[in-house]
């Protein structure tokens, strides 16, 4: 099918985004899955791959169940599924895992996630099943940095000791809060001791690096509260912090509830008494203090976190992603692909139902993605650079694309001006108020032409 012609939406300039609130959106993978569309004329699986470097490819498997649905989360994910769900889905992960390793012909891959969701809501057995699948496709996690995500009530010994030794080095935990009347008005029901018996879980078997999530602009929660949170969190001296501003988004639990009673503080306050920013600058200050150094504006690595160049070399900026499982996004550098894209249970249901029915043939064909121009590429390779430390470098640029950044992205020469980043040498890199700035640069990258499909798109 088709698309049609969507009307221009006009860049916005850098100085009137910053008289805006400074959380306007998360730029965490560009375009967007609500940018992505049925292709025109499907295209093979094989040939989408063809002429891509396919020698370090980062492989993600999606495992979208969970226990409960928090009141925050918009990602692909099913609370409490029919076990007979969960078995049909793994079946399809096989196959579906089979089918791409045929497509992608000789290739290796040098990243692994397994992400959700949570993961770990499957039981031991079907954890084993996991891996083994992994194994019997020449994927040893052994040899390559393998992380995956977990939640506190789905955490246990056994679990956990199957995936240390199936080679999993990084554990990421969303604790969001260690304040029980905080993740209450996070619509989550979860308990200290709970988090605190987790912790010690994971901690028992020995994995290199353990994240743990928190969340800032949580309703009733100060500055004190937060930096309470996170002093309870360096307790447990984690390789790895990130720290979140909350989003409420639509058809969310806290969105709905949001609609349904604006009265009822279940959700952020509305402006202009925002403390995000307050709580964002106390809680950086806080790790920093206690020794973090920041990668981006929500990751903080603490100095006894392993070294980030083990095992192969991989840059995301350059090389492909290969997702599977439903809801997992694929890139190449032309073309990314997935399933398509819902938060309601409603949603979810049926794009999973989809996903359930689809043949080995099927599993060969791409027919829901976005292609990218060089305009595109260009786009990502700057926000995925100069978000996150060291930045964005200008040799690094000239390289991939042949031609020099501030020519093809002239609005980056707005940044130092503003106080936002400094250009050393080959280096465009965000000063302290340009992080926390992370999410207003992000939208102000982002095409017209994006922006317009983002715009335009019907959530499910």
């Amino acid at each position: 099918m088709t698309s049609p012609a969507l009307p221009a939406v006009a860049a916005p300039a850098l100085d009137a985004l910053l008289r805006l609130p400074p959380y306007q959106a998360y730029s965490y993978s560009y375009p967007h899955k609500t940018a992505y569309r049925t292709l025109d004329i499907p295209r093979s699986l094989r040939d989408v791959w063809r002429d891509e470097d396919r020698r370090a490819l980062f492989l993600y498997l999606h495992i979208p169940f969970c226990s409960y649905r928090c009141g925050f989360c918009n990602l692909f994910a099913l609370a409490r599924p029919a076990e007979d769900t969960v078995a049909r889905y793994l079946d399809q992960l096989e196959a579906q895992f089979a089918t791409t390793q045929e497509a992608l012909d000789e290739h290796a891959f040098a990243r692994f996630a397994l992400g959700g969701g949570t993961p770990s809501y499957l039981d031991f057995s079907q954890l084993q099943r996991v891996f083994a699948m992994l194994r019997a496709g020449g994927v040893d996690l052994r040899d390559i940095p393998a992380g995956m995500e977990v939640s506190p009530e789905t955490v246990d010994a056994e679990k956990m000791a199957l995936c240390r030794e199936a080679g999993i080095d990084r554990i990421s935990m969303g604790i969001q809060s260690f304040s029980e009347a905080e993740v209450r008005a996070l619509v989550r029901p979860q308990q200290r001791e709970v988090v605190e018996r987790s912790i010690d879980a994971i901690r028992t078997q020995g994995f290199p690096a353990l994240n743990l999530d928190l969340i800032y602009g949580i309703a009733g929660q100060t500055v004190a509260s937060f930096i309470a949170s996170i002093d309870s969190a360096l307790a447990f001296a984690p390789e790895e912090l990130y720290l979140y501003p909350l989003y409420v988004r639509p058809l969310t639990g806290l969105g709905r509830i949001s609609q349904i009673d604006g009265k009822r503080r279940f959700a952020l306050q509305p402006e202009p008494v925002d403390d995000r920013l307050s709580m964002y600058r106390a809680g950086r200050d806080r790790l920093l203090s206690a020794g973090y150094t920041q990668v981006s504006m929500r990751m903080f690595r603490a100095p006894h976190a392993p070294a980030t160049d083990i095992g192969p070399a991989y840059c995301c900026q350059d090389d492909g992603m290969v997702g599977i499982g439903c809801g997992a996004r694929s890139y190449t550098r032309g073309l990314h692909y997935a399933s398509e894209y819902g938060v309601s249970r409603r949603g979810v249901v049926d794009i999973l139902d989809h996903y359930l029915s689809l043949s080995r043939e099927d599993f060969a064909r791409v027919d829901h993605g976005i292609v990218l121009d060089g305009d595109e590429q260009r786009r990502r390779f700057a926000m995925q650079s100069l978000l996150v430390k060291p930045g964005l470098s200008l040799s690094a640029w000239r390289a991939r694309f042949g031609s020099e950044v501030f020519d093809e992205l002239p609005q980056l020469r707005d940044l130092e001006p503003a106080g936002l980043a400094c250009l050393d040498d080959d280096l465009l890199a965000l000063t302290d108020e340009g992080f926390a700035r992370a999410d207003t640069l992000g939208p102000w990258l982002v095409s017209s032409a994006v922006a317009a499909r983002m715009a335009e798109y019907s959530l499910r």
